[in-house]
């Protein structure tokens, strides 16, 4: 009853008391004839489909999950060998993501480095392990809706500790895109979709920026 909301407790109460009423009118009656049993069976009926709709009723509309409290502070880390426009990008994409999902923290890979953390902080660097290369090998992305029923989620030490849910997008061969969710689950099919398209436009903001801009020791 505690965790129902209050159309459910209404709907379960007037069912148990109907049921409780019929109980006691068949009691007290003097004779059961055809048409009390008649009628006494219908209102059992009802007052059992009340009951199963408060029941139901939490399946329906089933509580949201709660918000973990991560631990780090809040900030917004760019590579400085970045070329302007994909700074931009990045920053606006990041923020779109913080804001627009449940995302908590965001974390991007790219040809062997970090070029962009925000959100929560980590205080450990990301390092990709076997789900990473899994995503990366398959290309597609991979949802651990809940990161506690994982073996493998030491890997994710460079997120945020605690972080309940998260979503590996590979970006071709060069990197992934990491978000990391405030609470289980909380992802939709939707959020997923948002995380892949954002993947694909940076790939080719990334690639243009390093070829407009190679990095530090390449051969021209």
């Amino acid at each position: 009853m505690a965790g129902l909301p209050p159309p459910a407790r209404l709907c379960l109460a007037a069912g148990v008391l109907g049921l409780l009423l019929c109980l006691l009118n068949q009691l007290t009656a003097p004779d059961l004839s055809p048409a009390l049993e008649r009628a006494a069976v219908l209102a059992s009926l009802m007052a059992v489909g009340l009951m199963l709709v408060a029941v139901l009723w939490t399946r329906a509309l089933p509580a949201a999950p709660e918000r973990v409290e991560l631990p780090g502070e809040q900030g917004l880390e760019l590579d400085g060998a970045l070329a302007p426009m994909a700074r931009r990008e990045l920053a606006w994409g990041s923020h779109m993501l913080l804001t627009a999902t449940p995302a908590a923290s965001v974390v991007l890979l790219w040809n062997g480095r970090v070029v962009l953390r925000r959100g929560v902080l980590a205080a450990e660097p990301f390092l990709p392990g076997p789900i990473c290369e899994r995503a990366r090998r398959t290309e597609r992305c991979v949802s651990l809706v809940d990161l506690r029923l994982y073996p493998g989620r030491e890997e994710f030490t460079g997120l945020p500790a605690g972080t309940p849910a998260v979503i590996v997008q590979p970006i071709d061969q060069h990197g992934w895109l990491l978000v990391g969710g405030w609470s289980p689950r909380c992802f939709s099919r939707a959020d997923e979709l948002w995380v892949e398209g954002w993947a694909r436009k940076l790939r080719t903001t990334l690639e243009d920026a390093s070829a407009a801009c190679p990095a530090p020791g390449a051969a021209p």
